[in-house]
């Protein structure tokens, strides 16, 4: 059975345009068509941020939107999910998976994939959380969603992307709150299906 998914993929380290094509590449290889692309945007790091030994300064985001026909079950895409930003040289604290949102430290990444929403599910376990706890927080997810789902309804909140976005006094507030800037245009052509290429 064919399922569509809502993903956020990111990033701040190395060639960040590269990364996000590459990452949009594997998408297509491992989880499924890419019915539609947002346009990237740069955004500047959001929450409690950690600079790492090698950086001199924190680097700003390209994010960018993708909706994804898969066949994957929920936890099947996060695990490619997971083997992507693998294969492109995320390598996540095993601390990431556990610690409270509220506590939680951010770091830069070469590459980052959320999975926002899947079909209207409503998951929560200890690894996996949909529709993603903080999307509607988060002004960099809520731009680049809503040029490509906009009517999309969240399952819980009961408000529409283009709702949620049309409300900044719930966005997190200060220099981090991931206000965000078109960089390129959205794709007016997105591709054909393509099926599922494999999920080894």
């Amino acid at each position: 059975m064919m399922h569509r998914a809502a993903l956020l993929i990111g990033g701040n380290q190395g060639d960040r345009h590269s990364l996000l094509l590459q990452a949009t590449d594997l998408i297509r290889q491992r989880i499924g068509s890419v019915a539609l692309l947002s346009s990237i945007h740069e955004t500047e790091p959001w929450g409690d941020f950690e600079i790492q030994n090698s950086e001199s300064e924190i680097q700003n985001f390209l994010n960018q939107a993708l909706v994804v026909d898969t066949l994957l079950s929920p936890h099947d895409l996060l695990h490619e999910a997971l083997a992507i930003e693998h294969t492109l040289g995320r390598r996540r604290p095993a601390s990431t998976f556990h610690s409270p949102l509220s506590t939680r430290k951010y770091s830069s990444r070469p590459i980052d994939i959320d999975i926002i929403f899947y079909d209207h599910a409503i998951i929560s376990t200890p690894d996996l959380t949909v529709p993603h706890p903080r999307m509607h927080l988060r002004r960099f997810v809520l731009e680049p969603l809503a040029e490509v789902l906009p009517d999309y309804v969240h399952p819980v909140l009961g408000k529409s992307v283009a709702e949620m976005l049309a409300e900044p006094t719930q966005w997190v507030t200060g220099t981090q709150a991931g206000v965000s800037t078109p960089a390129h245009h959205a794709s007016t052509n997105p591709e054909p299906p393509q099926g599922v290429a494999g999920t080894e």
